[in-house]
């Protein structure tokens, strides 16, 4: 283990804080709702909300497997993107036509979000940074070059940086260029952002059960039923008028979604604050989020009190798409992390991590969230978002309530709403595929960013991993 990595504790860093909430009670009995949420991450917190702010004569009941924002909502970077399609590059190429529509929702949707945290009082030190997207490889820089192009003809506010200009900003010599987007993205504590929602709720008049998984979900003579269980006692079962699914990278309750998404994890590490004369000499003043132009790419922000947060790189699968939390810490990631943030920043030869963790993410094959029904139209579901989902699960919810409430809108109107993403294959294609595919990436980023016969076959297709 890499001796930084020596004290680092095994858990994730924002879930290691006093403000946590105790967790609810689980449901032990019947009960009934005229919408039930299954879920209790961002999509399913903005799914109950939103659905008392627009509904409020229905009753909306959340149910949770642990505790609410302890997975993915809980572990990621803090990175809250107006992009919904995943980025500028996947967006054009899946939905040229309107994407500008896109656009224009995703930043009218993270507008929205700084509004309710500013609304409830929400202490997540919500911070519109801008990104700073970095390349560290030259045949990066012409990519980053034809982007800018790109972003150009539509009206899309950026800077294309040299190397000097890159460095000026936060400096590493490992910089040889750089793209800055001013607006579009804001930092956020994402622990914190879910417990404040999980407040909102309550207050809303939500009845949240933790600790409660949904072991079936069926339609009978009396309408949806669901059935639980719990570690704490007897489990139960509700009775619903209609029902949104936001279970993330865990098992779905609908079998036709059973290969439309895979898990994948991962991986995290947090440093010490950084005293002033380490700050100093990395500059960050503008406090952007930055992620680097690999195929496999790092992602890394400061907090409010200056530690670095360092994650990405690896995306891992596990064989039959498991999930365990011993895979949280297993394997060779989090020491690779570490090699890899010092190359970055030599200067910070002295700076130790406190945490390491991972988290599961839940992948589809177009990289952004897909939408649907099922069960007569009264089950809705959004799912997919592939590491990208901080702000757009807010849209997300949206969508699933207009789905329900069988509106037709902006939003149910749109292609990215109304198509679906191709599924993944059963095992062991599907093994065999994400491994091909991940080794392939990662002899791109080695060769120059050239693009070997299979990934150039999964461009063709629509499917996989994007660049």
């Amino acid at each position: 283990m890499h001796p930084a990595l020596a004290q680092a504790r095994p858990m994730p860093y924002w879930l290691d804080d006093p403000a946590r909430p105790d967790p609810l009670p689980p449901l032990s009995d019947a009960a009934e709702a005229d919408l039930v949420v299954v879920g209790g991450g961002y999509t399913g917190l903005w799914t109950a909300l939103l659905a008392r702010e627009r509904f409020p004569s229905r009753s909306v009941l959340l149910l949770e497997g642990g505790r609410c924002g302890d997975q993915a909502s809980g572990r990621n970077g803090g990175f809250a993107s107006a992009s919904l399609t995943h980025g500028f590059w996947n967006g054009l190429s899946r939905w040229p036509d309107e994407l500008q529509t896109l656009d224009r929702l995703g930043e009218e949707n993270l507008a929205a979000i700084g509004r309710t945290v500013e609304r409830h009082g929400i202490n997540c030190d919500w911070r519109v940074t801008g990104e700073l997207s970095v390349a560290t490889r030259p045949h990066q820089v012409t990519e980053l070059t034809e982007l800018s192009e790109e972003m150009r003809a539509r009206g899309v506010e950026h800077t294309l940086l040299d190397q000097a200009g890159v460095r000026a900003l936060v400096d590493s010599p490992t910089y040889v260029g750089g793209l800055l987007e001013p607006h579009g993205t804001a930092l956020v504590e994402p622990a914190r952002l879910a417990w404040g929602l999980r407040q909102a709720c309550l207050d809303a008049g939500v009845v949240i059960h933790e600790g409660t998984r949904v072991t079936a979900l069926d339609r009978g003579a009396a309408g949806l039923r669901l059935e639980t269980a719990s570690d704490a006692g007897p489990g139960g079962s509700v009775r619903a008028g209609q029902v949104a699914l936001a279970t993330n990278a865990f098992p779905p309750l609908l079998r036709r979604l059973s290969l439309m998404t895979v898990p994948v994890y991962d991986y995290v590490l947090m440093t010490e604050p950084l005293t002033a004369e380490q700050m100093a000499a990395i500059g960050w003043s503008g406090r952007q989020g930055i992620g680097d132009s690999a195929n496999q790419f790092h992602y890394y922000r400061l907090t409010r009190d200056n530690r670095i947060l360092w994650g990405g790189y690896d995306a891992v699968y596990h064989y039959g798409s498991r999930i365990s939390p011993e895979l949280e810490s297993a394997g060779p990631t989090h020491d690779r992390l570490a090699r890899h943030f010092f190359e970055t920043f030599p200067q910070l030869e002295d700076v130790r991590f406190t945490h390491r963790w991972a988290g599961v993410i839940d992948t589809c094959t177009r990289f952004a969230a897909f939408f649907g029904t099922a069960l007569r139209g009264d089950v809705a579901y959004a799912l997919g978002y592939t590491g990208l989902g901080v702000a757009a699960t807010r849209f997300g919810a949206q969508v699933m309530l207009d789905l329900l409430s069988g509106e037709e809108t902006e939003r149910t109107r749109l292609e990215m709403v109304r198509s679906k993403p191709l599924p993944f294959p059963p095992e062991p294609l599907r093994w065999t595929g994400i491994r091909l595919t991940t080794r392939s990436l990662a002899k791109a980023d080695a060769d120059g960013g050239r693009r070997n016969l299979w990934l150039r076959a999964l461009d063709r297709a629509g499917l996989g991993f994007d660049s």
